[in-house]
């Protein structure tokens, strides 16, 4: 990828965000933010209100407005689960003239169940959290790629993802 684009990677928790964001920010050279990462960061840990929340998605767009406008191609890595909460980077890469890339990833719920069963180094998310935001999480529409984490390769996902993001043609 030569000039920098807006990579945003959004799903429901357990889904694989993470570890495919981090795969694909290494196989682009590209950087990789997370928003529960930035959440710890900035203190926030276990804080969810609408006010704590809105502060953790201020910082995660000003850090990928920073890298942006330094050069950097930018993988966005966060449920944001609202269109709402999404439109704020569609106005950045419009803002930017930026190319913006939108990946969903989707995964059944066993693997769902196994993956938030378990301890994750940043995300707090639980089968409880997954059902709450499940029941409120809008699909994207327009123009994305929708990747299931739990029938492919990482290696795949992260080769059809590569093409999207490059405009080559996929089998997905």
């Amino acid at each position: 990828m030569v000039a920098p684009a807006l990579v945003m990677v959004v799903g429901l928790p357990g889904t694989g965000k993470s570890t495919f964001s981090r795969a694909l920010a290494l196989h682009l050279g590209a950087k990789h933010l997370n928003s529960d990462v930035i959440r710890a960061e900035i203190g926030l840990r276990g804080k969810y209100s609408p006010e704590d929340k809105a502060k953790v998605y201020r910082k995660l767009e000003e850090r990928t407005e920073g890298f942006l406008k330094a050069g950097s191609t930018v993988i966005v890595d966060a449920t944001l689960y609202l269109k709402d909460l999404r439109q704020a980077y569609t106005d950045l890469a419009q803002r930017l003239e930026c190319p913006i890339k939108w990946i969903e990833l989707q995964t059944g719920e066993a693997t769902i169940k196994e993956r938030v069963s378990k301890q994750r180094q940043y995300s707090e998310a639980d089968m409880s959290v997954y059902n709450k935001i499940k029941k409120l999480y809008e699909p994207l529409s327009g123009d994305h790629l929708n990747l299931k984490t739990d029938t492919a390769s990482l290696e795949t996902l992260v080769d059809t993802a590569a093409k999207f993001i490059n405009h080559e043609p996929t089998t997905n």
